[in-house]
């Protein structure tokens, strides 16, 4: 193992031991629906929206039978809740006519059904059926490319591939949710505490930028 993965590997298992998926989710179902919410928007936010909705649409079957206006009244709150509505109709119409209201287990499946992309489908694969995965959001994006895994213009299925050459298959689903932690709590979009980070040495971020904290 590479020196620069192992520092990797080290400092995000001491900095961030118990990470792990923020959404609140009890099945494959309600973590695709989740999962399929969060896009531009914080896990917080699905969170507070997703129990009246699991409620009042079980299965697949009663989210595909809603109305298209009961369901954004349910993710009114949410950015992009009408696209996103549309979708979630349309997914659980899709899960109920082609997979009988079952959740497939695989990337290539999940992938076929509405408003569900790559990092949905890993994130459901990793999270739902003990599949290895390193779904790219913007915080793994952000950091894996200021810390030189990944290019700046590289996108998120590049990102993916080289983090999954760089980090060892067993670690991947760990790798990322503490890559979601450290970004969360150090490695921030605007104003990263590069003062509170372990892996400055290793940085070319903050060998561009060299402050305590704030770029």
């Amino acid at each position: 193992m590479a020196k620069k993965t192992e520092e990797i590997l080290a400092y995000l298992a001491s900095a961030f031991p118990e990470a792990k998926c923020s959404l609140v989710f009890a099945s494959p179902y309600q973590c695709l629906v989740a999962v399929s919410l969060s896009a531009q928007t914080t896990d917080e936010s699905v969170n507070k929206v997703t129990p009246r909705l699991f409620l009042d649409y079980p299965t697949p079957k009663e989210l595909g039978n809603a109305s298209l206006s009961d369901i954004e009244d349910h993710i009114r709150s949410l950015g992009l809740y009408r696209n996103k509505a549309k979708n979630l109709k349309a997914l659980g119409q899709a899960l109920e006519e082609r997979f009988g209201g079952v959740v497939p287990s695989t990337r290539e499946e999940l992938i076929t059904l509405p408003g569900v992309g790559i990092k949905t489908a890993n994130v459901v694969t990793a999270e739902c059926f003990e599949i290895q995965g390193l779904a790219v959001d913007t915080h793994v994006g952000r950091v894996s490319k200021r810390l030189g895994l990944a290019k700046e213009a590289d996108t998120p299925e590049q990102v993916e591939g080289k983090l999954e050459k760089f980090f060892p298959r067993a670690s991947w689903l760990d790798v990322h949710h503490r890559l979601i932690a450290f970004g969360r709590a150090i490695c921030h979009a605007k104003s990263p505490e590069c003062g509170a980070c372990g892996l400055q040495g290793l940085c070319p971020y903050f060998k561009k930028y060299p402050v305590a904290t704030g770029k």
